[in-house]
């Protein structure tokens, strides 16, 4: 996997919406407001606003095209050295058609986001490119109050520096509190966190693991299994890493996607899995009682390294993950090292 050169203060970073458009609706634009003002004060780099980017809902809906000539374009563009996302939301997959892979692998550059951008990073993995599981400008960046901590520190470490033999750990807290964008008092009202009382549940393990991650969104996948940018090999490399969304999808779901002939194939071949903490912890129990009823029974994967209730995706704080890299992953204590570093050096 090619890997994009690290980022530097000063370095200019685009932010594009690949999916919803609210950032630049007016009840929501504020929250891009503040996203974009943190991501230029706290790490220092210059921030460029991709023309298209807040257009706004409707008109982002309906050009997907012009969503995707806003990625083509940053990555073209030799002065931006990173991407960055506005935020998910729920039809990335209508720029596909307008994608220009070659652009791509001739430009390679830090991409981050999540959610439903997860199928952009599968666009990228079809490139050969590690591209970055991690915060968004309007939901991360623009943490009511201040970002977390946790978060900070995960862009900074994976991102702006040399991360061989780089850790990440659990997060002390955490938060699914849910308060409204559209009122904008609320930036000034923190949400509550809540001390996590599980950490890391190792489900299956034969063993510490190492392999490349690969993933994001599980209420994504339907979208895009089977399509050109779904991997067709290299599975037994992988880890895979899944988690849900505000959404919360249903255990029957879950169950369901794992169904999917191309998704059983990939589940029988790769050399773990591990979930993101669900959204608020809704069906906490129920998601581990399913994965691993279907990894013991319906496949007989009973070797198969599992792991359970990471801080990345839709709960805050969240890590940053480096899709690409060669990771190890301890069956004490879950918790991941980078073998390499995630990014070349400048």
């Amino acid at each position: 996997m090619l890997k994009p050169k690290k980022l530097m203060k000063n370095d200019k970073v685009a932010i594009v919406s690949l999916s919803s458009g609210i950032a630049g609706d007016k009840k929501f634009n504020h929250k891009h407001v503040i996203g974009k003002k943190r991501l230029e004060e706290i790490f220092g780099v210059e921030v460029i606003v991709m023309p298209n980017s807040l257009s706004g809902s409707e008109i982002l809906y309906n050009n997907p095209k012009l969503r995707a000539k806003d990625l083509m374009d940053a990555f073209q563009n030799k002065d931006i050295k990173a991407i960055f996302c506005n935020i998910g939301g729920d039809d990335t997959i209508r720029l596909l058609s307008y994608i220009d892979m070659d652009i791509i692998k001739n430009n390679p550059k830090i991409f981050m986001g999540y959610s439903d951008t997860t199928v952009n990073h599968f666009m990228l993995q079809k490139c050969g490119l590690v591209s970055y599981y991690g915060p968004s400008i309007m939901a991360e960046f623009a943490e009511n109050v201040s970002m977390h901590d946790y978060t900070i520190n995960a862009v900074e470490n994976v991102l702006f520096n040399n991360t061989e033999d780089y850790t990440i750990a659990s997060s002390a807290n955490w938060t699914s509190e849910s308060l409204s964008w559209e009122e904008k008092s609320n930036n000034k009202k923190k949400r509550c966190l809540k001390p996590e009382k599980n950490g890391i549940e190792i489900l299956q393990s034969n063993g510490n693991i190492t392999g490349e991650l690969i993933g994001g969104c599980i209420d994504t996948f339907h979208m895009f299994i089977g399509s050109e940018i779904w991997p067709r090999d290299n599975w037994d490399k992988k880890i895979l890493i899944l988690e849900t969304s505000e959404d919360i999808p249903s255990p029957d779901f879950i169950i369901q996607l794992f169904r999917n002939p191309l998704m059983t194939d990939a589940l029988k071949k790769v050399k773990g899995i591990i979930f993101g903490k669900p959204y608020d912890e809704v069906y906490y129990q129920d998601y581990k009682d399913v994965i691993i009823n279907f990894f013991s029974k319906e496949i007989k994967r009973k070797d198969i390294f599992i792991a359970y209730n990471y801080n990345f995706g839709h709960t805050a704080p969240m890590c940053v993950l480096p899709f690409g890299i060669k990771v190890e992953i301890s069956s004490e204590t879950g918790f991941m090292k980078f073998l390499e570093s995630a990014t070349e050096e400048n």
